[in-house]
């Protein structure tokens, strides 16, 4: 009988030699919306075979405020007018270290957040269920705060920071408790450290604030034996070994434009997992479909004894040819049937 694709994942991520490297990836709106046309469907989910099944009740919930403008659970509003996946913060619920003591923390564990959430993660134990918490930490700090005003906060106000991130670890903690009540393999954070060049905050800072924090909230997950996730993009390899000791096992998305996937790759196996590695700033946008098959076929050689997952380096752009989207898929597809 044929492995599962949540088998497979998790060969990949214990370091055993799956059949074949799994893969998850996703599309940004714009570049769904060409694929659907390029595909003729509506439907993209054949085309994308993700191994991945994931779900994100609470940090992805959002409510419509105006036109283009969408609150999340945290009080933050979101200008979705151009950046149509994301946004951008525009209103931030403390404007000034005293709103912290006067703000009204959302009850993340209320039953009507997680309507459906164990129906639907019971129904996929073919994929490899992860459970989200989006903007889970610096991330959900900055966009409360505002980045300007947080990275200032770290040198001038450290203690105003540190309370801030206490309230947003205990946040969390209640809601992964509650998701390690589902059947998960996995929890996945995402918080951006990085930019091309190194850490937004420095590595000492990152180290001081957000490395003792992370752990708290990674060892529930470690303790029921799950998987623990994050993505960070950017260029963030000083911290990969700090990210070990508190329990990572897989690290997302891997960009090659600042870091060498290959050498990283070899050198953390048996330690961390990596997901991702395929350009979207050179080789997606600008390659012709054979560099894309070769580049693929190479991230794909790097995966064979385990120790990764297949994936784009981010949410694929709209900038993207659908023709080299097919050419990558059509490699990737390849490996099942030559297992």
């Amino acid at each position: 009988m044929a492995p599962t694709p949540r088998e497979v994942v998790i060969e990949a991520l214990s370091f055993r030699r799956p059949p074949y490297v799994p893969w998850a990836w996703t599309m940004t709106e714009r570049c769904a919306e060409r694929m659907k046309v390029r595909l003729g469907t509506s439907d993209l989910d054949p085309f994308l075979a993700s191994h991945f099944f994931e779900l994100e009740p609470v940090n992805g919930r959002f409510e419509k405020v105006g036109a283009g403008r969408v609150r999340d659970v945290y009080g933050v509003v979101w200008d979705r007018s151009v950046d149509k996946d994301i946004g951008v913060p525009v209103e931030w619920p403390i404007r000034r270290p005293e709103d912290l003591d006067r703000y009204e923390w959302p009850d993340v564990a209320r039953e009507d957040l997680y309507a459906g959430v164990a129906a639907a993660f019971a129904g996929r134990r073919d994929l490899f269920r992860r459970y989200q918490v989006g903007f889970s930490l610096y991330e959900r700090a900055w966009t409360m705060r505002g980045m300007t005003d947080l990275l200032m906060d770290m040198v001038a106000r450290p203690e105003f920071v540190e309370r801030l991130l206490d309230k947003i670890v205990e946040s969390n903690l209640r809601q992964i408790r509650r998701a390690l009540t589902f059947e998960i393999d996995a929890v996945y954070f995402g918080d951006d450290y990085g930019m091309q060049t190194g850490l937004i905050m420095g590595v000492e800072h990152w180290r001081h604030f957000f490395k003792p924090r992370l752990a708290r909230l990674f060892a529930p997950v470690r303790e029921a034996g799950k998987f623990v996730c994050l993505h960070s993009c950017g260029c963030v390899t000083q911290i990969f070994d700090d990210l070990v000791e508190i329990g990572l096992n897989c690290f997302n998305p891997f960009q090659p434009e600042v870091m060498d996937v290959f050498a990283l790759k070899k050198k953390y196996h048996g330690r961390l997992v990596f997901h991702g590695g395929m350009s979207i700033q050179k080789v997606l946008p600008f390659a012709a479909p054979d560099d894309v098959r070769r580049e693929t076929r190479r991230l794909l050689d790097a995966g064979r004894e385990g120790g990764y997952i297949f994936s784009p380096a981010h949410a694929v752009p709209g900038d993207v040819p659908p023709e080299n989207l097919l050419s990558m898929m059509e490699v990737v597809r390849a490996q099942q049937g030559a297992a």
